[in-house]
Formats: C-alpha cells, structure tokens, sequence
C-alpha cells in the first residue's frame, strides 16, 4: 500500500491526530485505568474489523496510539520503490474509526500533547556503526534498516527511540554528535521553544524553522526542535 505524503494526511481531516516522525499520534483522556481498558478493547474491536491495529500505550488518564503501516511503499521520481514505515490509507480509515470509538465512550482528544523523542548521530560511515547500535539498542540486527532505505535504528517493539544518522558538518567543531530530536504538534511548537528560551536554552539555527529549530543548553549541548505535518484545518 502506497505512503500517503503530507497533503494527503493534511486533508484527511484528523483532527484527534497528529503527525509526528513516521506515525499517526493521538492521546484521548479517561477518568480511570478501567475506562482506558474498555477504550483500548474497543480499539482492538475496530482494529479486527479494518486488519489493522494501532500501537497503544495506557496510562494514569490517558490512552496514547500510534498508526503506521510497517510495509508502506514509497517511489522515488525514477519509480524506484522502498518498504519503508509511514501512514497509508489504511491508518487513516483506522484513525477515523478510533475516533469516532473515542466519541461513543464520551472520550476527550488532546492532540497537542502527543512527541516523539528520537535520537541522531552525525556520522559518515553509518552501515560500519549502525550494527553496533542496532546490537546495543535493541539485541536484534534486524532493526537495522528496518522500515527505512537507510541505516536508520528501529526497534520493532518500540522500547527505545529510533536512532537515525546524518553527515557531521565539517566545518563545526564542537565534539558533540549524538543529539535529540523532539517531535511536537505545529500548534505548540511556539511555546515549546519559548520554555526553552526561557529555561536558559539559546536558538543556534532557525534557519528551517518551523520544520527544524536547533537549540543549545547553556553548557553548548544541542538538541532540535522538530514539527511535522500541520493540524488539518478541517
């Protein structure tokens, strides 16, 4: 099944969702553990029905899902194709019915809350390292490449963030090459680097803003602000 790229999620009017890295992200608020348990069973139902099912995790008043299709096939302009993680249709329709299960259970969304933290290193000779990583993060070599043309480390399990790797630039000379990269909704992007600001972090690089804003603690380390998709306005 084909990736569907930005505009296509943009307008399929997900209002609960968010798209943040490779997935759809929604959170839905519950008063107990209990009610999170009957939403998630309802989930489970709707995902049986559509053969499709979101990655879920519960907690103390909410309920977080994650959609992606693990099998997703993205063409490059010369029709080259790769498998790789990223929503299609069927994420969409299974978005639409969990939300429409969330409504049946009086369930409030709360899309600007949902991140993902992934991790990045700087390096030009991913395929001799990323074994490594792949060993260290997830004890399975498998995760290397997986879902992604690259490198890129996965863990099927989603334990650990992803790590992905990029080319150092030569001309920095700072010893610093891991860094993180914090996936936020577009909506609170704003303040998120305004707390930053004014927790003692500096802007190194705006220059991609607002897809990509680079920030630095007080003692140097940087880390990137991230926004994906904007939220539909339907």
């Amino acid at each position: 099944m084909d990736m569907l790229r930005g505009g296509q999620i943009a307008q399929a009017g997900l209002t609960d969702w968010r798209k943040l890295a490779q997935g759809l992200h929604a959170r839905f608020l519950v008063d107990d553990f209990a009610a999170g348990a009957r939403f998630v069973t309802a989930v489970g139902e709707a995902g049986d029905a559509l053969g499709h099912h979101p990655s879920v995790g519960l907690g103390p008043g909410y309920v977080d899902l994650k959609l992606v299709t693990d099998d997703a096939i993205y063409r490059e302009d010369d029709g080259t194709e790769h498998v790789v993680q990223w929503p299609t249709q069927q994420d969409v329709d299974l978005a639409r019915e969990v939300s429409r299960v969330a409504a049946e259970h009086g369930l409030t969304a709360d899309p600007t809350s949902v991140s993902v933290l992934e991790l990045g290193l700087d390096t030009r000779r991913s395929a001799t390292i990323a074994p490594v990583w792949a060993a260290l993060l997830t004890g399975d070599p498998a995760a290397q490449g997986r879902g992604t043309p690259g490198d890129e480390v996965r863990d099927a399990t989603g334990r650990v963030p992803n790590l992905w790797f990029g080319d150092p630039d030569e001309n920095d000379g700072r010893p610093q090459r891991f860094h993180v990269e914090v996936y936020v909704p577009a909506e609170v992007a704003e303040q998120r680097l305004a707390a930053v600001v004014a927790a003692g972090g500096t802007v190194v690089d705006d220059s991609e803003a607002p897809s990509l804003v680079v920030v630095a603690d007080p003692d140097g380390n940087r880390g990137v602000l991230c926004v994906a998709e904007p939220p539909s306005s339907s």
